[in-house]
């Protein structure tokens, strides 16, 4: 068992005792706001959960969240969670910073960007309940008028922490339920015959609460939880030139390759042979933004940017379908190394890459495999699109596409027009605790274009997106509808909540009217087909009352 006395993490090496976990905020999440969106953070969180059931999805580790369990997720990560919908949920969400003693002085902390192995993840508690009674203390100091009170919070948040860790120490050696090993025998053995009784002898509890308690916990019954590991399996065997359909059957389980078809069909909705033509080619997208340009042409692609909070639709509906998953975080340092080592470690036949990026990286990409370059810049998405169905010889298929797409947009605006009639609408980005007129291609061309949504007058000087816009202009612009942009981070998240609750924001006609329309990045932030198509019908359905 490792000792938390001395805690080594990658080039670190600190004492528990020199280290200090500074105190940021709290907040205790019941009902419908007990679910959050994929959201960056930058500051370590700390979740408990008081009851309820759901998923939480720390960067790309899903999580089955369980009551009285401590999850933790490292600063400049990202965090998000679901509810099952059953139930009375409740959390308690904490925030803190972590530092240790700097190297040459004990007066100087340093902020630990580099987590330690402790600080990230779940830890079960026990005795169950044991850590409620503090985190109502936390917030009941919180909310304190007398400021020697507030104070106190730091340490009754240094004793739960303390708490948290000595748990964690006292339960190392055996975390794993028995249901976790049958969880994992099916990961390790899914090309067996495998049955109920057999996974129940290993979770050494009766084949009817095996049943039961499998699927409470994780969501899904376990012959269903079989099926999707060997259909993802047979998706990676797939993209496998030299793939046949017999010997993925028997790889994955089946001894009749004819069952295995009808199997595959009912689960993934197209068979074997379609789903393998899709794959005939190994094509890597070296920007999420290249995939919208790909699906149209029903070609899947080999390798491209995955992330459940950078491209949370891609990462939900394809992950399993994609054997080599990119980075799809571009602002850090390693981003694009990291993806490169990728691509040379699973080379493709052929990359797409948008044009703008830097000479050194296209120079290592050419090393790797051939690239085709697409204009990103005085190049709409159409031309985009028909470039790359050239280049792929797919043009029939692209122009089929952009014919469902215009008949699409016809019937969007025959539907939606008796409902906003002659209402303006106007686009708000809001960052940290500041608004922005949004006004993106996908915004202009399709929201005010396409669709001939009628856009709010505003002044020159307002058109400019990087300048502010207070609430006060925006009442002065009477608009009808407001589309909001909200970046799911902390700060904006917090500012968003209080202005909210203010007079002025609630006093604004669109607001009164119950107008107001939360945007996504995803697809409203994403310049290509796809993504466009995904706009369409995000629109229809946020004017037409048909999401939820």
């Amino acid at each position: 068992m490792k000792s938390l006395d001395h805690i080594v993490h990658s080039d670190e090496s600190l004492r528990v005792d020199q280290m200090y976990f500074r105190f940021r905020g709290a907040e205790y999440r019941e009902g419908e706001n007990w679910e959050m969106k994929q959201q960056l953070t930058p500051s370590y969180i700390l979740i408990l959960i008081k009851s309820g059931q759901g998923s939480l999805t720390i960067d790309h580790t899903t999580y089955r969240v369980r009551p009285n369990a401590v999850y933790i997720c490292p600063s400049e990560h990202t965090f998000g969670l679901e509810a099952d919908g059953i139930g009375a949920e409740e959390l308690f969400l904490f925030r803190f910073d972590v530092y240790g003693e700097g190297e040459r002085s004990a007066r100087r902390l340093q902020w630990l960007k580099s987590e330690p192995y402790f600080l990230q993840g779940e830890v079960t508690v026990f005795p169950t309940g044991s850590l409620v009674a503090p985190c109502e203390e936390i917030l009941d100091y919180l909310g304190c008028a007398d400021a020697l009170e507030r104070f106190r919070v730091q340490y009754a948040f240094e004793q739960l922490i303390y708490t948290v860790l000595k748990n964690r120490r006292l339960i190392q050696q055996d975390s794993r339920t028995a249901l976790e090993y049958a969880r994992e025998y099916l990961e390790r053995n899914y090309h067996e015959n495998i049955t109920i009784d057999q996974l129940a002898r290993i979770a050494e509890i009766s084949p009817k609460y095996f049943v039961d308690v499998f699927k409470k916990t994780y969501g899904h019954s376990a012959m269903d939880y079989l099926t999707a590991l060997r259909m993802n399996r047979a998706k990676q065997l797939m993209a496998r030139s030299s793939a046949k359909l017999r010997d993925i059957a028997h790889q994955i389980g089946y001894q009749d390759e004819f069952y295995f078809s009808r199997k595959f069909k009912k689960e993934v909705g197209v068979t074997p042979t379609l789903y393998m033509k899709k794959r005939r080619r190994k094509i890597a997208v070296y920007q999420a933004a290249v995939m919208g340009l790909l699906l149209p042409l029903k070609i899947l692609p080999y390798a491209a940017p995955l992330h459940p909070k950078w491209t949370s639709y891609y990462y939900q509906t394809l992950r399993s379908d994609i054997p080599v998953h990119l980075s799809a975080y571009r602002q850090g340092e390693h981003s694009h190394a990291d993806n490169l080592e990728a691509l040379r470690q699973h080379p493709p036949e052929l990359i797409l890459s948008l044009d703008d990026i830097s000479d050194d990286e296209k120079r290592e990409l050419e090393q790797i495999a051939s690239v085709y370059y697409i204009p990103s810049r005085d190049t709409s998405w159409r031309e985009q699109l028909e470039l790359v169905a050239e280049w792929l010889g797919e043009t029939a298929e692209a122009a089929a596409w952009l014919r469902s797409y215009d008949h699409k947009v016809r019937l969007a605006k025959e539907r939606l027009q008796p409902i906003v009639q002659d209402d303006s609408f106007l686009a708000i980005r809001m960052l940290k605790n500041q608004l922005f007129v949004y006004r993106n291609q996908n915004i202009t061309e399709i929201f005010y274009g396409d669709l001939q949504m009628r856009e709010a007058g505003i002044s020159p000087g307002q058109m400019d997106c990087d300048v502010p816009l207070t609430v006060e202009e925006l009442a002065q612009m009477d608009v009808d509808r407001l589309l909001l942009l909200v970046c799911q981070e902390t700060e904006t998240l917090q500012y968003w909540k209080g202005l909210q609750l203010t007079v002025p924001w609630q006093e604004l006609k669109a607001v009164k009217n119950k107008s107001t329309y939360l945007i996504s990045s995803d697809p409203w932030r994403m310049y290509a087909a796809d993504a466009i198509d995904r706009v369409v019908d995000a629109s229809v359905a946020m004017l037409s009352g048909d999401c939820p």
